[in-house]
């Protein structure tokens, strides 16, 4: 920086060492040649390839790395110097460089005469040194034509790398805008994830809280009404399970089928008083009794997987909407097991009474007939005909009739009884729980934030701040360019 020129980010990268010396690693010459990659692979940088005047341009390593990474020549620039140094009869050659007839580059070459060692160590200074640079550049027989071409002189080589930076500056004004306004939206985004903290006063606190709780009852009614709250919707994963159990009832059917002849004709050796060709319908009760039972421990495991899933979702909610307040979420996540606990044990004791409901064996004349004359390759029966049919050889036909109507009880009630305590009823005692923490509880407490969640926060806010400046700075820039 200086009063008297434009600001600007020189880097004064390291020579390539060929030979390492004492002290260095082997592999100095990797280690150096990586380093001036890094910087000079960027589109946002000048090279300045600086190379002495009584050497081999060509065979020059620095001009060799600049043009792989800049092949078109568009952000190089070649400095040569030490022109005093050059041997008698080799100028028109270093002339013929200068004039870009050799290897040629788009911003070209310049020649510059910096103070030699003698000059410095006699304290010569900065503006002496650089009159004396041009009476060498004036009196030199075949250098001088450069002055009138401005390519030669430090002060051609600062008027020089001055427009070219501009230039450079302009050409990259849009790609860094667009630069810009990505890391603004990408950091907007971030800002928005960590959202903008509890207000410090307790009745702005107290409002936040409100906020939140508020917004936080909003998505758990909207997951239980069915809302997509997640990448797979909860009922999607809920009618995935009952479908499960749906099949399940059905296969029972076959099982059914399969073992009631067997069935019957052990509980046939039982017959008791009836004559031969009278029925007992407790032969019919047992059978279905204990198939239905059956049953039991397949709603159990139902239930417990319908648990896991509404869980698992009222606890995303949970991380999503308090996310920042470890406090919030250890409480409210407690809430849930407790309410989850309390409703599971109300549904077992609501399947369990359907089970035993189950066992009488009832349902009504019509919708028996109909589930009977419904099966395949059976005799049609009315109402009238009930006295006639009632023999075992129609026990299977009658066990297969009244089965499909349990089971289609069953594959209704239980997900209907499941839902309405594990779904409905936890997200209604919920949302009427968590306003209970406008009372009693310290409201500072919930909010307290995890310190690098604040951090993190903070640090955001100030590179945001920092782009915003730079992104005026750049349309400022731009405006005044056209």
């Amino acid at each position: 920086m200086s009063p008297d020129v434009c600001n600007l980010t020189l880097i004064d990268l390291p020579g390539i060492a060929r030979v390492p010396v004492a002290g260095q690693p082997d592999d100095i010459a990797n280690q150096i040649k990586k380093l001036i990659i890094k910087f000079i692979v960027m589109q946002e940088t000048i090279n300045l390839v600086v190379v002495p005047c009584n050497i081999d341009i060509a065979t020059t390593e620095a001009l060799k790395l600049a043009q792989e990474v800049d092949p078109e020549g568009k952000r190089t620039i070649a400095v040569l110097t030490k022109p005093d140094l050059i041997d008698k009869g080799t100028e028109k050659n270093i002339l013929a460089i200068v004039q870009n007839k050799v290897i040629p580059l788009r911003k070209g070459y310049v020649m510059v005469k910096c103070r030699g060692q003698q000059q410095i160590d006699d304290d010569i200074s900065l503006d002496e040194a650089t009159e004396m640079e041009k009476e060498f550049f004036q009196n030199h027989e075949f250098f001088r034509r450069l002055l009138s071409e401005d390519k030669a002189t430090t002060k051609s080589l600062a008027n020089k790398l001055t427009q070219n930076l501009v230039d450079h500056i302009k050409k990259s004004l849009p790609q860094l805008s667009e630069q810009i306004k990505k890391q603004l939206w990408d950091l907007r985004d971030d800002l928005k994830e960590c959202e903008s903290g509890p207000p410090q006063d307790s009745k702005g606190a107290k409002q936040f809280l409100i906020k939140i709780l508020t917004k936080f009852n909003g998505r758990i009614k909207l997951l239980s009404s069915g809302e997509k709250m997640a990448e797979k919707n909860l009922f999607v994963l809920l009618r995935e399970e009952f479908n499960m159990w749906n099949d399940h009832l059905n296969e029972t059917k076959k099982s059914l089928k399969q073992s009631t002849k067997e069935k019957i004709e052990v509980l046939q050796n039982f017959r008791g008083r009836e004559l031969p060709g009278f029925s007992n319908y407790r032969v019919f009760e047992v059978i279905l009794q204990n198939h239905v039972a059956t049953l039991k421990n397949p709603a159990s495991k139902l239930l417990n997987a319908i648990k896991g899933i509404i869980l698992d979702h009222f606890t995303e909610v949970v991380e999503t909407c308090f996310q920042n307040y470890p406090n919030l979420q250890s409480i409210t996540k407690d809430k849930i097991d407790n309410i989850q606990s309390s409703q599971q044990a109300k549904a077992e004791q609501r399947i369990s009474e359907q089970f035993k409901m189950e066992r009488m064996i009832f349902t009504q004349d019509p919708i028996f007939l109909k589930a009977l004359n419904e099966i395949p390759d059976s005799e049609t029966f009315s109402i009238d005909e009930l006295p006639v049919f009632d023999k075992k050889s129609k026990y299977s036909d009658m066990l297969e009739a009244y089965y499909e109507i349990v089971v289609q009880r069953m594959a209704d009630q239980l997900p209907m009884m499941i839902l309405f305590f594990m779904l409905k009823q936890t997200a209604k005692l919920l949302t009427a729980d968590m306003l209970s923490l406008l009372k009693g509880v310290k409201v500072s407490e919930l909010l307290f934030e995890d310190t690098d969640v604040s951090r993190r926060r903070r640090d955001l806010q100030a590179r945001l701040d920092r782009l915003s400046i730079a992104q005026e700075t750049l349309s400022n820039f731009e405006g005044s360019a056209e």
